[in-house]
């Protein structure tokens, strides 16, 4: 299907509260607000979907719901927090994501897939560029991976191997499959900003605890890569490959979009998949179909599941989060999704 035509998809049913007036999805109350909003995944990879176009909260207090609302031990809990946001001239709308720290990600594959689909049910396209921070992706309706899945499919890039993209300092121009100076890993590595910094390196079996030792170092901002990094450990397999990843401003998760289509294009760079062939991702959520070019760009096509609409209290001055108020629960949506994953067993 071209970038240009008419997805053709099964229709999906869905009901998102709106309101009126300026204060649209965001009711302000004593202190603070009502903020309603869509726990959603993409493979896995769990959210609080927010539709913040009319919302006019400033950087500080959005990194503060997002550490309430993306809080594990809190009502809500995700890998971060999405906002729908406005678009521009060339872009239909945009997205930002925060991690669970409140620090923001350049980009989220997983999350723009969620926040793609909120965007194509408030405007009525099936296909749109969405602004990233720092750059921009194509996304359209796809057809379903799964009966009954909400799909999305997207095409970001290009991926870049620049030290200077990837935030590696003194090792270089690239590193492509090699030994990072400075790392404290004999691993051959590969670094690839897709934008936000990836760290792929291919192995025999993901070693957890390794992973997550390396992880934490790059995670505590080291000169070597400042702006810390992604860590991924890749098994290639029959099926295709397996993607653990260290999530930068978040840690181990079962899910990263942009570590799936980093590990994608570093296979292909390295040769150990095909720049143009489609690839089965899986992860500990999951799987997505990924196709990387030699020129960097990669399409992703996965899900972007809506589990629940909730709405929930909370002032970001105050640090405070109130109880969470079912609107809508999606339980064929859920069931379907744990009906495709339990097809790959």
């Amino acid at each position: 299907m071209s970038w240009h035509s008419r997805a053709r998809v099964q229709s999906v049913s869905v009901v998102h509260p709106q309101f009126d007036g300026a204060s649209r999805g965001g009711f302000p109350y004593m202190g603070g607000m009502r903020l309603d909003f869509i726990k959603c995944h993409g493979s896995g990879n769990d959210f609080p979907l927010i539709d913040a176009r009319f919302l006019t909260l400033d950087d500080g207090q959005w990194a503060a719901v997002a550490r309430l609302m993306a809080d594990r031990d809190g009502p809500v809990g995700g890998d971060g927090l999405l906002l729908l946001v406005p678009g521009d001239a060339t872009h239909a709308f945009g997205m930002r994501m925060f991690n669970s720290d409140g620090s923001e990600a350049e980009t989220c594959l997983n999350g723009l897939r969620c926040t793609a689909r909120l965007g194509f049910e408030v405007t009525g396209l099936d296909h749109a560029p969405v602004k990233l921070k720092t750059s921009s992706a194509q996304a359209a309706l796809a057809e379903a991976i799964s009966p009954g899945v909400a799909t999305i499919r997207t095409r970001a890039g290009p991926a870049s191997t620049a030290c200077a993209d990837v935030g590696l300092v003194g090792v270089g121009e690239r590193i492509v499959d090699a030994v990072i100076p400075g790392l404290p890993s004999e691993r051959h590595f590969t670094g690839v900003a897709m934008p936000n910094p990836h760290l792929v390196t291919f192995v025999d079996a993901v070693d957890e605890a390794e992973l997550v030792a390396l992880g934490d170092w790059c995670e505590a901002g080291p000169a070597l890569i400042p702006a810390r990094a992604n860590v991924s450990f890749v098994e290639l397999r029959a099926g295709g490959l397996f993607v653990r990843t260290y999530e930068r401003g978040v840690g181990l998760t079962d899910s990263c979009g942009s570590a799936m289509a980093a590990s994608t294009y570093a296979a292909g760079l390295t040769g150990r998949t095909a720049f143009g062939a489609e690839v089965n991702v899986f992860n500990r959520g999951g799987l997505v179909r990924a196709t990387a070019q030699a020129d960097g760009m990669v399409e992703i096509s996965g899900n972007a599941t809506f589990d629940y609409d909730a709405h929930v209290e909370i002032d970001p001055d105050a640090g405070t989060i109130g109880a969470v108020a079912m609107v809508e629960e999606r339980g064929k949506e859920s069931a379907a999704w744990k009906a495709a994953v339990e097809a790959l067993a």
